[in-house]
């Protein structure tokens, strides 16, 4: 029999929808097909939990419990590479609303911001599978037929019913089996369930962006997405991945450095309050990446020296060491991002780019305008820099400079990424030149940190009676580290400082 159905080049199987009643198609009236297998029906069940606002959806997760083949479980999704995470329902939980469990509930609080989980749509399918056998009893194809039932549970309730038929066959039968299932009705269609109540449960978009060639329109833009990166991170500190903490305190920054920098494209009785709280929030979370950084320093340091300058148990302190500051740090970590300050900053931040408070100014092109924005931070760090490498400063004093010129470069790096879309190049090339510096900077700034923590661990192996030599090794290390950057500063700031290279701010 010929195909009069359009079907697509590969193998994947085909799926196709129709009304509610539709029945399976007439599969045994193919030639081929000898006896159509019916295996038992099966009830799967699809149950999205969600806050009353949507607050897990509008995040990108996705918490729903599967009921159907095997036990009941939990499912979290996540942004990201990661794969969902699965966690039994207890059985003695009654069916209804289910409480959610604690390892599930502490990774998504910091979306839910404290609001309760309850069910807000469900996609129910009765299943009847078909397995088309030939005269010998050798499967030719399957046919999945699927009565589909979706409701939300919001405050409105949408209900929906329809007919999904998947068939997996060879090409042999493909054609006639497709012609079977547009004969009863049926049209091709990709498999909705699921996607149809993510669509349903998508939050309505809160009111609107402003055009992205002007400069309000740049800057909401980069706040979105720093705003969506402190989401992400927010997750991946609550899972206890190492960098959580760095990346959320650098989309923090990121935010903090942009609504600084653009002050005058703002509402500053509104963005003043935001700015403080994620200083707030970088300087609380601190510890926390302040001891992951020492640790890998000082244990990679230390297993690099030779034998004979690794005398004791120095790895063995500084790991006893960083393991109790650690502890104590991602502990304190946790109860920052539980806290309800933090949870409304999150939720200002999401207002801000919702409906960012935006001043006249604001409407101009953004080629134009944020160049002039960039060239105010240039001139902070200029100033920051001559006076970090004033050669009458005294060695503490030259370490503070050296630490607020550093804080200087990164406002002007992330305040120009603000504008690289508009500008392009330009920005670019600048914006390696300062990170170089800035670097060196930090590297400067990380051996003041590292000779603080040498000096504590050098105490610590006293006190347990240890060799502490090798602390001493590294703290001199450090100290000529931290003379090499000062001897490079003044070559990458002219560098950093070449006309051509700031010709754009003008």
């Amino acid at each position: 029999m010929s195909s009069r159905t359009d079907l697509p080049p590969s193998a994947a199987p085909l799926t196709f929808r129709g009304p509610a009643r539709a029945g399976a198609p007439p599969a045994i009236e193919v030639r081929e097909v000898h006896r159509d297998e019916v295996a038992p029906q099966r009830v799967l069940e699809i149950e999205r939990y969600d806050t009353a606002d949507l607050r897990l959806a509008a995040a990108g997760i996705t918490l729903a419990v599967l009921r159907g083949d095997a036990p009941a479980s939990w499912e979290l999704r996540t942004p990201g590479d990661g794969g969902p995470l699965r966690v039994p329902v207890d059985v003695d939980a009654p069916r209804g609303r289910l409480p959610v469990p604690d390892g599930i509930s502490d990774l998504v609080r910091g979306a839910a911001r404290g609001r309760p989980l309850r069910p807000v749509g469900r996609v129910r399918t009765i299943r009847v599978v078909h397995r088309l056998l030939d005269a010998s009893g050798a499967r030719l194809a399957t046919v999945v037929h699927d009565r589909v039932t979706l409701s939300t549970l919001g405050r409105s309730t949408e209900v929906k019913a329809w007919t999904e038929v998947t068939i997996d066959a060879p090409a042999a039968l493909r054609g006639a089996l497709a012609d079977r299932a547009t004969a009863a009705g049926l049209r091709p269609a990709a498999p909705c369930g699921e996607a149809e109540l993510a669509r349903l449960l998508r939050p309505a978009p809160c009111g609107s962006r402003p055009k992205r060639k002007t400069a309000g329109g740049a800057l909401v833009a980069y706040l979105a997405e720093q705003n969506g990166r402190l989401a992400a991170a927010d997750l991946r500190v609550r899972r206890g991945e190492p960098d959580g903490v760095h990346r959320l305190r650098v989309a923090a920054r990121r935010m903090r450095s942009a609504l600084r920098g653009y002050r005058r494209l703002l509402d500053r009785a509104q963005t003043d309050p935001l700015v403080a709280g994620l200083r707030a929030l970088s300087r609380e979370l601190g510890p926390a990446r302040d001891a992951e950084v020492q640790r890998e320093r000082v244990l990679r340091e230390l297993a690099e020296l030779p034998d004979e300058l690794r005398l004791g148990a120095a790895s063995a302190v500084a790991t006893r060491y960083f393991a109790r500051i650690e502890s104590e740090a991602a502990a304190a970590a946790l109860a920052v991002l539980d806290g309800p300050e933090y949870a409304q900053l999150r939720e200002r931040l999401d207002r801000l780019v919702a409906d960012p408070p935006l001043r006249g100014r604001a409407g101009r092109s953004a080629k134009k305008e944020l160049p002039r924005h960039v060239a105010e931070q240039e001139r902070r760090f200029a100033a920051r820099v001559a006076h970090a490498l004033d050669p009458e400063l005294s060695p503490e004093r030259r370490a503070a400079a050296l630490h607020a010129a550093r804080k200087a470069g990164k406002r002007l790096r992330y305040v120009a990424e603000v504008a690289r879309p508009a500008v392009g190049r330009p920005a670019k090339r600048h914006a390696r030149a300062v990170e170089r510096i800035q670097q060196a900077i930090g590297e400067h700034q990380d051996t003041v940190v590292a000779r603080a923590t040498l000096r504590s661990l050098g105490a610590l192996a006293h006190v347990e009676n240890e060799n502490g030599f090798a602390f001493g090794v590294l703290h001199g290390r450090a100290e000529a580290r931290a003379a090499a950057v000062e001897a490079q500063l003044p070559g990458l700031w002219t560098a950093a400082s070449r006309s051509e290279l700031l010709r754009w701010l003008r």
